[in-house]
C-alpha cells in the first residue's frame, strides 16, 4: 500500500451564484490553501470535509492502494490526480499523490 498525500491546491467562491440560489451558511468550508492531509490507510482525515471526501475517495483508494495513471495520461504525474469537491458554490481543488 501507498503513502498518500492530499494538498488543497485552490479555493474558488462565486459570489454571483452564492447570492442568487443558496441560502447563508456559516463556515461551509474552513479548508485553506496548502492545506495537507498524509494518509497510510483508507480513511477519512477527521478534519476533512465530508462532501469533498466523497469526491476524492475514490482516487485516494486507487493511488493508495498501487493505482496509476488514471485516465490514461491525464496527469503529468501518473501516480496523482487533481479532483475538486462537488460544491457549485465554492469548489476546492485537491492534488492527491502517492509518496514515498
Amino acid at each position: 500500500m501507498n503513502k498518500l498525500k492530499i494538498t488543497v491546491m485552490k479555493k474558488v467562491c462565486h459570489e454571483d451564484l452564492i447570492a442568487k440560489y443558496e441560502n447563508p451558511i456559516e463556515h461551509a468550508c474552513d479548508l485553506q490553501v496548502g492545506q495537507s492531509w498524509i494518509l497510510n490507510e483508507y480513511k477519512k482525515p477527521t478534519d476533512f470535509c465530508d462532501s469533498a471526501w466523497e469526491s476524492v475517495s475514490p482516487f485516494v483508494m486507487t493511488l493508495l492502494y498501487g493505482g496509476e495513471d488514471i485516465y490514461d495520461g491525464w496527469m503529468k504525474n501518473k501516480k496523482s490526480a487533481m479532483i475538486s469537491c462537488n460544491d457549485g458554490f465554492r469548489p476546492v481543488s485537491f492534488l492527491i499523490e502517492a509518496i514515498e
